[in-house]
C-alpha cells in the first residue's frame, strides 16, 4: 500500500541541511515517502552560537518558527551548528531538533577539534563557515561540504555528519511506544 508523501519543513535554505534531514528520514522510514520543504527562519541565537546550550536553543527555535511559518507540514527540523570549548581546544558539532504533531525528538552530532588558526578567527566573531573560507580558501563551505569535510578530505561531509543526528533524533518517532507523550 502506497502511503501519502510527507513534508518535511526544513528551518533553513542550506541545500546541505535539507539533504541531510531527507536522508536521515528516509533512513529511519524507507517505508515512507518525503519532501523537503525549506524555510527561511531565524535562530534566536547569533549566527555563531559558541556554547552547547545556545546551539540547542537555536535548532529547537528554528523548529518551533518552522512549524509557525508552514504548520501544514508533518514535521518541523531546525538544524544548527555551533562550537564550544572543550579544555583548550575549540570544537564544532550541531544540534537537531525535529517537531511532529505529537513527538518531538533531539540529538547532537558527534564533534570534532578546529584547527588553531581557525578557532582563532571563530573566537574573534568569525562564522566558522567564513573562518573556513578564509583558511582554506574555499568559497561558501557552508552550503558544500563544511569544516568536517575541509578536515576530513571529504571522508565525512557536512551532509554526512548531520544526518547521523537527524537519524538519532528521530527515534522517539520510530518508538513513540517508549516515548509517550504526557
Amino acid at each position: 500500500m502506497m502511503s501519502s508523501v510527507k513534508t518535511i519543513a526544513v528551518a533553513s535554505l542550506n541545500p546541505v541541511k535539507a539533504e541531510a534531514v531527507l536522508h536521515g528520514f528516509r533512513r529511519m522510514f524507507p517505508e515512507d515517502e518525503f519532501q523537503v520543504q525549506t524555510v527561511s527562519v531565524p535562530s534566536g541565537v547569533s549566527d555563531q552560537p559558541m556554547t552547547d546550550e545556545a546551539t540547542l536553543e537555536g535548532a529547537a527555535t528554528r523548529a518551533e518558527n518552522a512549524k509557525a511559518a508552514l504548520p501544514e507540514a508533518d514535521f518541523w527540523v531546525g538544524v544548527e551548528g555551533g562550537c564550544d570549548h572543550l579544555d583548550a581546544e575549540l570544537v564544532a558539532f550541531a544540534w537537531v531538533r525535529v517537531l511532529g504533531r505529537v513527538q518531538a525528538g533531539q540529538a547532537r552530532t558527534a564533534l570534532f577539534q578546529l584547527p588553531p588558526a581557525v578557532a582563532a578567527l571563530v573566537e574573534s566573531g568569525m562564522e566558522l563557515g567564513d573562518a573556513d573560507d578564509r583558511i582554506f580558501g574555499e568559497r561558501n563551505s557552508k552550503q558544500a561540504n563544511g569544516a568536517v569535510g575541509l578536515l576530513t578530505g571529504d571522508v565525512e561531509t557536512r551532509a554526512t555528519f548531520y544526518e547521523q543526528a537527524v537519524v538519532l533524533a528521530l527515534i522517539p518517532f520510530r518508538n513513540p511506544e517508549l516515548y509517550s507523550i504526557d
